[in-house]
């Protein structure tokens, strides 16, 4: 791909996730929280790009690139970036069980769609959710620049 904007997400690859069964054991994660107005970010950028100075000051940045948000109410989300450390003057928090994982590509209005889908995909497999997921796997411009903009949902089970 040549292009003269630069990209800063690494390419996506679904097989990775898609149908898969994960287990987390005490995960480390920098949780933060999104504000938002009915499930739209409004600060998201802001609070990413807070929290990768710190990851990267502090050396923790963890090569799966893996940043979950958990849409928790209308108005916010808590957000939580894999790190290989602690990080300083960040609120850690590991994450701890076995998740169902489903890959989605499209636009960002199909979520209800998608979350339908993933009700479906974890009855079949004979699972309740605990909680759910969204794993946005690139920022909007590099989704742009891949031609594909894939979010993976995760099913804590």
């Amino acid at each position: 791909m040549e292009t003269d904007q630069q990209i800063c997400c690494p390419k996506f690859d679904p097989a990775a996730w898609d149908g898969k069964e994960i287990t987390w054991d005490g995960k480390l994660f920098v949780k933060d929280r999104v504000l938002g107005v009915f499930h739209i970010p409004l600060n998201f950028g802001q609070v990413v790009a807070r929290n990768m100075e710190k990851i990267e000051k502090a050396g923790a940045k963890n090569l799966d690139n893996l940043m979950i948000s958990d849409e928790n109410s209308m108005w916010g989300s808590d957000v939580y970036i894999a790190v290989d450390k602690d990080v300083p003057g960040a609120e850690m928090i590991r994450i701890s069980g076995t998740f169902l994982a489903k890959v989605f590509e499209g636009q960002y209005k199909e979520m209800g769609k998608w979350i339908s889908e993933m009700g479906e995909f974890i009855r079949s497999k004979g699972k309740t959710a605990n909680s759910l997921y969204f794993y946005y796997t690139t920022c909007p411009k590099c989704a742009k620049l891949y031609g594909k903009n894939y979010v993976v949902l995760l099913a804590e089970v």
